[in-house]
């Protein structure tokens, strides 16, 4: 059984400030949960329900396991479903990028990114095309938010992203910026080499202005329906396709 300071803690990481208070976050999840103790996070402490125990494996003994009651996982979790088990998980620094890392690779770049599904499922597709790299502008949606984190399905656990100011990334850097636009050259004539940034801009207002420059490379994904416009995930998707496709 949980304290009532166990519980109003847990709780508390629900939100943004105590996450970034705390530096931790909540994974939930037996799969997600495998995901981040075999990767470079750490693993703070596991909650999980006596149903749920058998059916966890061999997790590291030297992270502890609480054992907790239906009615105390309610309380703590943030799904609607729990899946009888959570993870209090370390939040690495984020601010940090070194642009060497960027060199003979690709990235992707997040503008103002605002759905937490979306970039949740923006970060598992680049896991799927093997790209483990996202810069996000220091107002798109947090990664830890407990949301994208179940929308990553474990992927989060083996992405780097970082939250910096994006002009400062174009201004000091050499490698190619491909921008996601509505009037630019089509993906399927575009050569992307053996390195880029790839600039994906908001929901609703797409690419902020401040951020267009002339040495970047527009490109747009052409439309042969009807619809008006395509979700930021899919179009992060069928760029991946492209990039994975041409080299």
């Amino acid at each position: 059984m949980l304290s009532k300071s166990q519980l109003q803690f847990i709780k508390s990481l629900h939100q943004k400030k105590f996450r970034k208070e705390h530096g931790l976050f909540i994974v939930e999840g037996i799969k997600s949960i495998t995901e981040f103790l075999h990767s470079d996070y750490t693993v703070h402490s596991i909650f999980c329900t006596s149903k749920v125990e058998p059916k966890i494996g061999n997790f590291p003994k030297k992270i502890k396991l609480n054992i907790i009651s239906e009615r105390d996982l309610t309380a703590i979790t943030t799904l609607k479903t729990p899946q009888g088990i959570l993870a209090l998980v370390k939040a690495p620094d984020n601010k940090r990028l070194d642009t060497k890392e960027l060199k003979n690779s690709f990235t992707l770049v997040l503008d103002n990114i605002q759905d937490p599904g979306n970039l949740g499922t923006i970060i598992r597709t680049a896991d799927w095309f093997g790209i483990n790299k996202i810069i996000c502008s220091e107002d798109t949606v947090e990664a830890f938010n407990p949301k994208v984190v179940q929308a990553t399905m474990g992927s989060l656990a083996r992405m780097s992203i970082v939250y910096t100011d994006l002009q400062l990334v174009f201004q000091d850097n050499s490698i190619p910026v491909f921008v996601a636009l509505l009037d630019g050259k089509s993906i399927y004539e575009t050569t992307f080499g053996n390195e880029g940034l790839i600039l994906l801009g908001n929901e609703g207002n797409g690419v902020s202005k401040n951020l267009l420059n002339a040495a970047m490379t527009t490109v747009t994904i052409p439309r042969f329906g009807n619809a008006e416009s395509l979700n930021v995930a899919v179009s992060a998707a069928i760029f991946c396709s492209e990039i994975r496709k041409k080299r």
